[in-house]
């Protein structure tokens, strides 16, 4: 680096940046290198345009434009600053573990909905605070939905699966870092394998993309997130039947099923939840209109 980059300003060092990824075609380069900039300054948003001329030193330059050539290489930006907001809170993430999406926030939110409504169609007080509830939530990955079901509900009791070890082990630093680690019990092993409780509630993000949708996949997906999170076989939606066969056996009389669905499953996994041990099937569609979770209660 020479002498006049090194006494690059908050704004040249952002515009750098965006040049270099917008080269490489990352997607949202913008948010990209302002957020790399964000973690390299240990500032926030607000600071860094109320203070466009502020001098970058040599040395935050340089971690700077290395994290940059890294994104242009294809590697996510949770990946190289450890983190992803979800539900508004923050999340350790690593390459063993699915990055949060902001979609999979539908599922919260049906999941608080439907028990919202169970209670007052059965003219039972509201329980805002999950009280006497079990939940389980099936391929947990980084932990973040039962995380934040177990913030909203804290005195929910909540089972968190996967089948990854070390996804686990991010999901249990996540439990510590947000104070629920006591009200969440980590599970390794397949689905409900491992389970031998009744539950109010089940909840699952589960594999759904499919092997042969490989090439359609962004470079960040399909080169550096865990394959064992992201593909639910050659079509993506194989997994749905094993799931909802299990969960019928698991959930109470009127307990909830809430599943995230991929961009093309519904078709496949609305008909499994057609028997007569599931009522009232309902789908919610995401902001882009895509059917994005399916609902059911067991009868």
């Amino acid at each position: 680096m020479s002498a006049s980059e090194s006494q690059i300003d908050v704004r040249g060092a952002l515009k750098k940046g965006l040049a270099q990824l917008r080269e490489a075609q990352v997607p949202s380069f913008t948010l990209a290198a302002e957020l790399l900039l964000l973690y390299v300054l240990k500032r926030d948003r607000t600071w860094l345009y109320a203070h466009p001329e502020e001098q970058v030193s040599t040395a935050d330059a340089k971690r700077f434009s290395a994290l940059i050539e890294r994104r242009a290489n294809g590697e996510p930006t949770q990946h190289l600053t450890g983190k992803q907001e979800f539900w508004g809170l923050e999340f350790e993430v690593s390459p063993d573990v699915l990055i949060p999406r902001p979609e999979t926030e539908h599922v919260i939110e049906v999941a608080l909905d439907r028990l919202a409504v169970r209670e007052l169609r059965a003219g039972r007080k509201q329980t805002p605070t999950g009280e006497g509830l079990l939940i389980a939530d099936i391929g947990t990955g980084s932990g973040c939905i039962a995380i934040a079901l177990a913030k909203e509900l804290p005195a929910a009791t909540i089972y968190a699966t996967d089948i990854s070890g070390p996804a686990l082990a991010v999901a249990y630093r996540n439990a510590m870092r947000h104070n629920v680690a006591d009200r969440v019990r980590f599970l390794e092993g397949n689905l409900l394998d491992k389970v031998t409780e009744q539950f109010d509630v089940i909840v699952s993000n589960p594999p759904y993309v499919g092997r042969r949708e490989v090439d359609k996949l962004a470079r960040e997906v399909r080169d550096r997130e865990p394959e064992i999170a992201l593909y639910g076989g050659e079509e993506g939606y194989e997994l749905y039947a094993g799931l909802i066969a299990q969960t019928a056996v698991h959930l109470k009389p009127s307990g909830i099923l809430i599943l995230e669905l991929g961009h093309n499953s519904l078709p496949a996994v609305q008909p499994l939840l057609e028997a007569p041990a599931w009522t009232n099937v309902a789908v919610t569609n995401d902001l882009a209109g895509i059917p994005r979770v399916i609902a059911a209660e067991h009868a």
